[in-house]
């Protein structure tokens, strides 16, 4: 099941507080950034926080998931708790590189 846009921006406001927030249709589904960093994925109205190091205190007792075929294991990221989500995506993002711009065609 694809993510909402409604689903979407509640997403967006409920990590607000973390940074400049906008998301970007990928696969068919969405990815979260923060300051232009990727730091969320949203697949099926679910949301994704990738299994970094920096994570592994404050998620111990979150559930995991795959997001979509052929990914690694996330963790599932509680939105409704705003809070929690805003300091999961400032730390993301504190530890996300910029990506890399792609090459134009000539």
């Amino acid at each position: 099941m694809a993510s909402s846009v409604e689903y979407l921006e509640f997403v967006c406001g409920q990590i607000a507080g973390a940074g400049a927030v906008r998301y970007r249709k990928m696969f068919g589904e969405y990815m979260v950034y923060v300051n232009d960093k990727p730091v969320l994925l949203v697949c099926g109205n679910t949301v994704y926080a990738k299994k970094l190091p920096h994570l592994a205190g404050h998620m111990a007792n979150a559930a995991c998931g795959i997001p979509y075929e052929g990914a690694k294991e996330h963790y599932i990221l509680d939105i409704d708790n705003a809070a929690f989500a805003q300091e999961i995506a400032a730390l993301l993002e504190s530890v996300t590189p910029l990506p890399k711009p792609r090459k134009k065609k000539a």
